[in-house]
């Protein structure tokens, strides 16, 4: 439940104007609180969004989810996850690597969707991530916790809004600061593979940016800053410029001592689809990216002031 006390500058407004323009609220959002009974409350009653606004008036939204929303496929079960942060419209996690975000048919109990609908057992839950990452990734995860949040977040999303950084090892020197746009593409007679273009080759546009921090053991540690979200644009992009992550099996080489592909979602910056205060999350470099980074000769401090840039 959403609950707004309406300012003197917007006394005059229609309410759907207020809604709209001011709370950010799509199209679709508002069209599923009005067809839901009470969904839209002025002082207590309930109004058609043609009202007009005096300053102090209440409005009361009725946003929450109901036992008809949740899928009973996504079992609840205690699986670990760290919460960062969350309110009444969002909820910002920590996914470990191994975790699938959404369950698919080799993975029904092992998910991201399954940890949250544990820890939200209390109340319908609905599981909107917003930001999605691939199973051996871990980091941040941005999800919505009603049906107008999610509207106001993919919007800000699709819009540039959302502002991602991730940490990555990868294998060879690489020095300063560079810009990969190349197009992208699922590779023939797979679902899964994904390639950049060759010139004049048909693609999705990819964008991704990148900082070094340091190359120890011929192994660098670089800040990745996607700004589209194309299926494994990272990962393409730096195999691309002959720099694979670490452990990545798909893009690189399996054959190096890490487990898994070293990538950490270590920043989340974006707009509360609420207030929109602009928000700024971090995560701490996980143990085993750390523990291998130690190895090469990053020092410890080194690695705190990266985490902290």
């Amino acid at each position: 439940m959403l609950v707004y006390t309406v300012k003197k500058e917007d006394g005059g407004l229609l309410l759907r104007t207020l809604l709209r323009e001011r709370l950010g609220l799509s199209r679709r959002a508002l069209t599923d609180l009005k067809a839901k009974e009470n969904g839209i409350l002025l002082n207590g009653k309930q109004v058609t969004v043609r009202a007009v606004l005096q300053e102090n008036d209440c409005i009361v939204l009725h946003t929450e989810d109901t036992r008809e929303d949740v899928n009973e496929a996504i079992l609840p079960l205690p699986l670990p996850v760290s919460v960062l942060y969350e309110d009444e419209d969002i909820c910002l996690c920590e996914k470990p690597s191994g975790m699938p975000t959404h369950p698919s048919h080799l993975h029904r109990q092992d998910t991201l969707a399954n940890a949250l609908r544990y820890y939200y057992r209390n109340r319908p839950f609905v599981f909107r991530a917003i930001t999605r990452l691939d199973r051996e990734t871990d980091g941040i995860v941005l999800l919505a916790l009603h049906k107008a949040a999610a509207h106001t977040l993919s919007r800000s999303l699709q819009g540039g809004e959302i502002q991602k950084e991730y940490l990555a090892l990868v294998h060879g020197a690489l020095e300063g600061e560079g810009r990969i746009e190349k197009k992208i593409r699922r590779a023939e007679k797979s679902v899964i593979f994904r390639r950049v273009c060759e010139e004049n080759e048909e693609g999705d546009e990819a964008l991704t940016l990148y900082q070094s921090l340091g190359t120890r053991g011929g192994v660098s540690l670089v800040r990745v800053f996607p700004i589209t979200g194309r299926t494994h644009q990272i990962r393409v992009h730096m195999a691309s410029i002959g720099h694979p992550l670490l452990g990545d099996g798909l893009y690189g080489l399996r054959a190096d001592a890490f487990p898994r592909t070293a990538l950490h979602a270590a920043r989340l910056s974006f707009p509360h689809p609420r207030t929109k205060e602009p928000l700024s999350f971090r995560s701490p470099l996980p143990d085993d990216m750390r523990q291998v980074a130690e190895t090469l000769g990053f020092s410890q401090e080194e690695l705190s002031a990266f985490c902290k840039v």
